[in-house]
């Protein structure tokens, strides 16, 4: 049922996705009115629709009046199959590269233009990085969104590399013809690299996570220090706990959807 027509003609679920999207990586903890102005409603709607989501327990509210998600929400978000098979399936293999490594280790999926973060493992030895679970970052500059978007569908790599790329820093390739022939070299030697493209003092490899149905939408990755100059010996125990993630969603698709997300980007 469509809601209020003077509220920008929205439907009611419209506008309470607006209000849940209002938050993300960089504003976990919004008031009511940050919600309002990030959701682009009236300050009464948004009063009336986070008093519901409240009350259902999608949002909390802390002792400052503030909101955050809730766990309500973050219980759904777990049955989405990236979560429920993906990283189920990801994890040990996940484990096992950490512990031969004391280095930051990454899942990630394409989703849209996007590489979204899914699981990651870290220690205090790790060099320090941006990445979060459930964080988004872009494709041309991480490792393990490189590796997604090499190894994309032609017409979805076009699509990318026709948009604005932003540099993140000094070395990240921003130029479309650099970037064409660097996702040429990551698919003819099976892996990516970045190299501080994204943080300065981090260095990244990164391989896909086969498909059987079409492009790879999910990657795995490490990440290291800058200084560290053996990468290229930490891709052979990345390829296999690839494969080995692959084997076993294939032999789970009987039983459950596969692991990996729908892009309904192109």
């Amino acid at each position: 049922m469509a809601g209020n027509s003077s509220e920008s003609g929205r439907t009611v679920a419209a506008r309470t996705l607006a209000l849940l999207g209002a938050f993300d990586v960089a504003h976990p903890r919004l008031s009511l009115s940050e919600m309002a102005r990030r959701a682009g409603l009236p300050l009464a709607t948004a009063h009336r629709l986070a008093g519901e989501l409240e009350a259902w327990r999608a949002l909390d509210r802390d002792e400052q009046g503030c909101y955050r998600i809730g766990l309500r929400l973050w219980e759904t978000g777990l049955l989405a199959p990236v979560s429920s098979s993906l990283r189920e399936v990801a994890l040990p293999f996940m484990q096992d590269l950490y512990e031969a490594s004391r280095e930051n280790i990454h899942l990630a999926v394409r989703d849209g233009f996007d590489a979204l973060y899914v699981e990651k493992l870290s220690g205090h030895s790790s060099v320090p990085v941006i990445s979060r679970i459930g964080a988004r970052l872009p494709l041309h500059a991480t490792g393990v969104g490189k590796a997604l978007l090499a190894f994309a569908e032609p017409a979805f790599i076009r699509a990318y590399c026709e948009r604005p790329l932003p540099r993140y820093t000094r070395y990240t390739i921003a130029e479309r013809g650099r970037l064409y022939r660097e996702l040429t070299r990551t698919r003819e030697r099976g892996h990516a690299e970045t190299n501080e493209e994204m943080t300065l003092g981090s260095t990244s490899v990164a391989v896909p996570i086969p498909h059987t149905s079409g492009a790879p939408t999910a990657a795995l990755g490490f990440v290291v220090h800058s200084h560290r100059s053996e990468l290229v010996s930490l891709v052979p125990a990345l390829r296999a706990a690839a494969e080995g993630i692959a084997q076993r969603l294939n032999e789970s698709a009987d039983d459950r959807a596969p692991g990996l997300v729908h892009d309904p980007s192109v």
